[in-house]
């Protein structure tokens, strides 16, 4: 018998060599996310087994359970998912855990609520709101002398050196300078012209100037909105929508910074589009974000708290004036806010952690979504063991077999309830794993951030619910993710196993850490062959080479479709969540070759971002009838400093609702 002593230096002894054997084969192979080079995907399933047996010829695992079907949710939206409950460790007298107890997994994952304050567009000839407002925003373009490379040098904080004076304040922003500030907003203009630069980037802003009107404390600020338009360009419509993400996200900062505001007034030299005031109401409440669900009452975090209103008012306000202008842009607000509900769940789900978020409580929360979606529009199936077992989804459950719940592979289909007319059938398929440890190949930094593994499934379950509030006519949406965990037990797969995919490919496990690409596979077979989808994007934090390539800002797009890369390159412009299409190099599918299989799941050293699109284009059948495109976000999902971004889920939405518009008469 072995001491106690002797056993566990041997258990030490025999994980850091499985740990050291990891790091060498990660570095060697490039693959993965892990904020460092570690990879995230990658599984098969052979024939000889299914996901409860190790072989055909073992015996059954009894230590396999089955799970009960939970019960369907019945609340509604306002401006949120009403889910509530899971995430949190409050006690509870029943089953002393609020979410999940020792012998069962959480099954509810909460969402956060929209910050309450309301938007609107308003007359700029009331006094009545100016004199009501406890912060006033002036909105100011630099002068269109100013060229682009000094914005982006400017954007990116390297500052212009060189010598510009404060501009001469026009319109409104004049008028509230001259009449109610004594000529403070010129002064603090020039006070800080090597900062604010007269406004040349959009979303930068001065400091607060604080006066006392009445017996009242007023705040004022100026907001940059870029460049100026040309003055030969009547058409102020054709500055860039996204552009006003970032203002709405300052707007949102300076009303959190200035913590006692209530009102806040916003004066914008010229009336915006309904796509720039969709943005701008996005941005705004996508910045006023705040994840409590995990934090005690005393320590919960409310960004501007106290604000109830924001009144948005143009200096040339003859576009709005008609009723149906006004119609317009309040509609525009209401588009914001639906995109933000996408943002909102895409965010809670990155930010949930694994033992609240699993493959039970997600599909719980895709039924969620369907069932509070309006009119049905909605369809939530899911698939359990069994079904993915008889459509050979190999791949998939190979991963799985190592997870706590049982694998559910979830699929929304949206279809408009107004007219049921289809210009176009669609798929968007994203990598839904909650954790992922690596494996075998067993990850030996960064862990604790690969909860942000499921990003793709995030953009793809928050785009879902967008559209089920925007109802876009002509398109029918399938969103497919095929959830669970990459995790280490004894029925999880090892490295050297052979899976088949449910398109008859078999597939050689060369990295269990490269399993990500292994649950999609099977994810794009069903949207291809299953569903047959005429347009695949598939969207999943799959590799640290991409992130090498693009840092953590900017997704990669692979697709062998020209007109494909160009739609997703005008949405990504359109939305501001930046996007750069990357080469197919088909010489590079010689490093996935295997000596035993059809395909393995790992390439060279080198090029791992594009050998892991190649592999994922082996699972459409043919990509020249079915245009697919593969989006790489492992780096702009996650914000070191701030958490989950929500990349994704308004790329998503804009895509498809721009889908049923092709063909439309």
């Amino acid at each position: 018998m072995i001491s106690f002593h002797r056993h566990r230096f041997l258990v030490q002894q025999q994980m850091y060599l499985i740990a050291e054997f990891s790091r060498k084969s990660v570095l060697r192979s490039g693959v993965g996310v892990c904020r460092t080079i570690n990879s995230l995907e990658d599984h098969r399933n052979y024939h000889s087994y299914d996901l409860s047996r190790r072989s055909s010829i073992n015996q059954k695992n009894s230590r396999h359970t089955e799970t009960n079907t939970p019960p369907p949710f019945t609340s509604t939206i306002s401006r949120s998912l009403s889910i509530s409950g899971g995430g949190t460790s409050t006690k509870n007298s029943a089953d002393g855990f609020h979410s999940w107890t020792f012998d069962k997994a959480c099954e509810k994952v909460a969402c956060t609520k929209i910050h309450p304050t309301t938007v609107s567009i308003c007359d700029n000839s009331n006094p009545s709101l100016i004199n009501a407002a406890d912060l006033i925003v002036v909105g100011v373009y630099a002068p269109s002398t100013l060229d682009d490379q000094d914005a982006e040098q400017n954007d990116e904080n390297k500052g212009i050196e060189e010598d510009v004076s404060a501009m001469n304040l026009v319109g409104s922003a004049a008028k509230f300078d001259a009449n109610n500030c004594g000529g403070g907003l010129s002064a603090l203009l020039e006070e800080e012209i090597k900062t604010f630069k007269n406004g040349l980037v959009a979303g930068s802003v001065t400091k607060t100037l604080r006066l006392v009107e009445n017996g009242k404390i007023k705040r004022y600020a100026l907001l940059g909105l870029g460049k100026a338009p040309s003055e030969n360009d009547d058409d102020k419509s054709m500055i860039d929508e996204s552009t006003y993400s970032k203002v709405g996200a300052a707007i949102a900062s300076i009303c959190d910074a200035e913590s006692a505001v209530t009102t806040c007034y916003i004066q914008l030299p010229f009336t915006l589009t309904s796509g720039q005031v969709s943005h701008l109401t996005c941005g705004m409440h996508s910045n006023l974000y705040s994840d409590n669900r995990y934090r005690s009452d005393d320590k919960k975090k409310h960004l501007a708290e106290k604000l109830e209103s924001v009144n948005i008012s143009f200096d040339d306000a003859k576009a709005s004036s008609s009723e149906s202008s006004h119609n317009d842009l309040a509609d525009a607000i209401e588009h914001g806010i639906t995109m933000t509900r996408g943002v909102f769940v895409a965010k809670d789900i990155v930010n949930s952690p694994h033992n609240v978020l699993n493959s039970v409580s997600l599909a719980n929360l895709a039924r969620q979504i369907a069932d509070e979606s309006p009119n049905g529009c909605i369809k939530a199936t899911i698939l359990d063991k069994k079904e993915c077992e008889k459509r050979g989804m190999g791949a998939y459950l190979g991963v799985a077999r190592g997870s706590e719940t049982e694998p559910q592979f979830i699929h929304l289909t949206y279809k408009p309830p107004k007219n049921g007319k289809i210009n176009k059938k669609v798929g968007i398929v994203g990598k839904g794993l909650l954790f992922d440890t690596g494996g075998y190949n067993v990850k030996t930094a960064g862990m604790h951030l690969m909860k942000f593994d499921c990003g793709g499934s995030a953009a793809v379950l928050g785009a879902a619910c967008a559209i089920g509030q925007m109802q876009p006519d002509g398109v029918e949406a399938n969103f497919i993710v095929p959830a669970c965990e990459n995790m280490i037990n004894d029925r999880a797969m090892v490295p050297s196993d052979i899976l088949t995919a449910s398109n008859g490919k078999t597939i050689e496990v060369l990295n269990t850490d490269a399993e990500g690409r292994l649950t999609l596979a099977d994810g794009l077979v069903y949207a291809d062959e299953e569903l047959n989808c005429e347009k695949i994007i598939e969207l999943s934090t799959l590799t640290g080479a991409c992130m090498v390539s693009l840092g953590t800002s900017v997704s990669g797009v692979w697709t062998s479709s020209d007109s494909l890369a160009e739609e997703l390159d005008d949405v990504s412009k359109s939305t501001g969540e930046k996007s750069w299409r990357m080469p197919l190099v088909e010489e590079y599918n010689e490093q996935l070759e295997s000596k035993i299989a059809d395909i393995s799941n790992l390439g060279g050293p080198y090029g791992g971002a594009i050998t892991a699109a190649l592999f994922l284009q082996h699972f459409i059948k043919d990509t020249k009838k079915t245009p697919y495109a593969h989006i790489d976000i492992a780096g702009p999902v996650w914000n070191d400093k701030t958490g989950a971004t929500g990349y994704g889920a308004k790329l998503v939405a804009e895509w498809v609702r721009r889908q049923g518009l092709e063909g439309k008469d």
